[in-house]
């Protein structure tokens, strides 16, 4: 094996100093253009790669996001951590993902691997933290960023969709269809999500003077959410039900109609969250609240690097989502 090429090599033969080639290497670093082509060259011709874990020796950043996630099962994620990805690695991060599940306590283990890698950041997608965790976090002086999951200490930032107004758009657009019996399929009680879209949804209910018929949690679980319908429909079922995302959705309406012969909307209205992209396939046609998530991506992102730049205190940021109308509900009569 010949001897590793270093960065000296590539600029004695690119005919400028060492101190160049690592600029020519640091994303952001302020170098010309012909002196880039040079290096490049030079590089290319020798199979040159530049050391990066040295180079955060150096900088003291390893420039490494690290990326919590709780589930991939719903498809709005990896849509959202495609996003998120393609967004970091533009501006010259790399993203090391990590699964966890939902509770805080499930990110103990995960936070002291990120803390290992001397990660710069965190972002944590529908992942709880603890109040140590989160203390630990701030002393090493990594921000985290909270992506579609909020919480209340405010030394985290967080972006998440309004989740509030679209419980409340899908209330009134129930209510405006003539459903007097509307039934609630949550997901997991712990989650921010699952509480601001049902207390959204309950305050829209309350305008209208109508309270839940039923309501069973689901734990965002494909398995608890068809059990969930077959108990809900058991006895005196409701008109209209509201899942609390498009991925227990597509599971309940299986249920009602290929288990239960039910259909939808006629006998039973459905409605969802997310607006993933399976939801405007024929076969669900879902009625559902979309949360934007490029946008929620492109905040996320500008939010995680102006607190690595130091310049921006801790936020929190909801972004209003549209209610998309399609077969799976019944319209009030003057939108037929």
């Amino acid at each position: 094996m010949g001897a590793r090429v270093t960065a000296q090599h590539v600029a004695d033969r690119a005919g400028v100093s060492r101190s160049a080639v690592s600029r020519v290497f640091t994303p952001g670093a302020s170098v010309s253009g012909r002196t880039e082509q040079k290096v490049r060259a030079a590089a290319d011709a020798l199979g040159y790669r530049p050391n990066v874990l040295a180079r955060s020796l150096i900088t003291g950043q390893s420039r490494i996001i690290g990326l919590m996630v709780a589930y991939l099962d719903n498809l709005f994620y990896p849509e959202a951590l495609e996003e998120l990805s393609r967004s970091l690695q533009a501006r010259g991060y790399h993203v090391l993902v990590f699964m966890a599940g939902n509770k805080a306590e499930d990110a103990s283990g995960i936070i002291e691997e990120l803390l290992d890698y001397q990660v710069d950041a965190i972002i944590a997608a529908s992942v709880s933290l603890s109040n140590d965790l989160t203390t630990r976090c701030a002393a090493a002086g990594i921000p985290v960023v909270l992506f579609n999951r909020g919480q209340d200490d405010g030394r985290l930032s967080s972006v998440t969709s309004d989740n509030v107004a679209g419980g409340r758009a899908l209330a009134d657009f129930l209510v405006a269809g003539g459903h007097r019996k509307i039934g609630h399929i949550a997901g997991w009680d712990g989650a921010s999500t699952q509480r601001d879209r049902e207390a959204g949804f309950r305050a829209g209910l309350h305008a209208a003077g109508q309270t839940l018929h039923a309501r069973i949690a689901a734990d965002f679980d494909l398995t608890k959410a068809r059990q969930a319908t077959r108990e809900m429909f058991r006895a005196d079922p409701p008109d209209a039900v509201f899942v609390a995302n498009d991925h227990m959705a597509f599971a309940v309406m299986d249920v009602l109609r290929f288990e239960l012969g039910l259909r939808v909307p006629d006998d039973v209205s459905v409605v969802g969250y997310d607006d993933v992209a399976i939801a405007s396939w024929p076969a669900y046609d879902l009625t559902t609240v979309r949360q934007p998530a490029r946008q929620m991506v492109r905040r996320t992102v500008d939010l995680l690097m102006a607190r690595l730049d130091g310049d921006r205190p801790p936020e929190q940021i909801t972004i209003p989502g549209p209610l998309r109308l399609r077969g799976s509900a019944k319209r009030p009569k003057d939108d037929a």
